[in-house]
């Protein structure tokens, strides 16, 4: 396992090189610049801004300039967030987003399981039938239609939940559900389906057939195999988290890494663009990581190579 460990971080550090060498290229193609929005910027003050910040120099040697400071650790200062440090705003704004989404993928794990494995053992029963609806109902619809939909009828009609910011406990209810309700659906599905395949196979009619109790079945030997695609899909769900919080945190006004993101975006802030993105890729990557050698913790039976 140690070697496969070497090889997977090998891997990721190439990966997190070509995403940020791609990002930062891409960044320059896009029309417009940081300063443009600046009110009265005058030709003389853009260029002295630019000479400033180094963005009069050519991209290929901003480009290394940028790459020797990366392997510091140095992130850069944000252009439009005058005196900061990127390190610093990640480091502000990554434990909101980082919480929020925590509980979200905790919620989601610890419904969607239980709901799969419950309609896997009720299958084509009513109760299968209405978790499957909900659960693909979940998929269809997107986070922001989700979000929209709860913060309209539970903080605009009903006036039971804060629709903004995160000061209290009872704001996270609805920016959490936002987040939770497409990995919740995806997770019952994927238990279902496999649940179904697992309480087929000759184990299973070899345990019941000794007298063995459906509940210790179930958690001994059933849920133990059927885990393992939600297990894979651990990566892709943190990614989705982690995207997903854009919107819900804009929507809801949260302060957090992703609305953080998306401003820094329309800004054309490059150190900010580039900093949240080498470190959400980092994010990204760990956890596949994680998730492939959790595999082998699981499951002995599968060879890592």
């Amino acid at each position: 396992m140690g070697a496969y460990a070497i090889k997977r971080i090998a891997s990721a550090a190439v990966t997190l090189f070509v995403v940020a060498t791609l990002t930062f290229f891409l960044m320059f193609l896009v029309p417009g610049g940081p300063f443009l929005s600046e009110k009265a910027t005058t030709p003389q003050t853009l260029k002295a801004l630019e000479q400033k910040y180094g963005l009069d120099q050519p991209v290929g040697v901003q480009y290394v300039n940028y790459m020797k400071r990366i392997v510091m650790g140095d992130l850069g200062t944000s252009l439009k967030m005058r005196g900061q440090e990127v390190n610093d705003i990640i480091g502000q704004r990554f434990p909101v987003s980082a919480r929020l989404g925590a509980i979200a993928v905790l919620i989601a794990i610890a419904v969607g399981i239980p709901l799969g494995s419950v309609a896997a053992l009720n299958r084509g029963k009513w109760l299968d039938n209405i978790i499957m609806f909900i659960a693909t109902t979940g998929i269809a619809v997107p986070s922001f239609v989700v979000a929209t939909t709860l913060m309209f009828t539970f903080g605009v009609k009903l006036h039971i939940l804060p629709t903004y910011g995160l000061s209290s406990p009872m704001h996270y209810v609805l920016p959490v559900m936002a987040l939770a309700f497409y990995p919740t659906a995806y997770i019952s599905r994927l238990m279902r389906s496999s649940m179904l395949d697992v309480l087929g196979q000759d184990y299973m009619r070899t345990a019941r057939a000794k007298g063995i109790s459906q509940f210790k079945s179930l958690f001994k030997h059933a849920l133990r195999n059927a885990v393992l695609p939600v297990i894979t899909y651990m990566g892709p769900m943190l990614a989705y988290i982690l995207t997903g919080s854009f919107v819900v945190e804009k929507i809801f006004t949260i302060p957090g890494l992703g609305s953080q993101f998306i401003s820094s975006i329309t800004d054309r802030d490059y150190p900010l663009i580039m900093g949240t993105t080498i470190f959400l890729a980092f994010l990204l990557i760990t956890m596949n990581v994680i998730v492939d050698i959790a595999y082998k913790i699981i499951d002995p039976r599968i060879k890592l190579k």
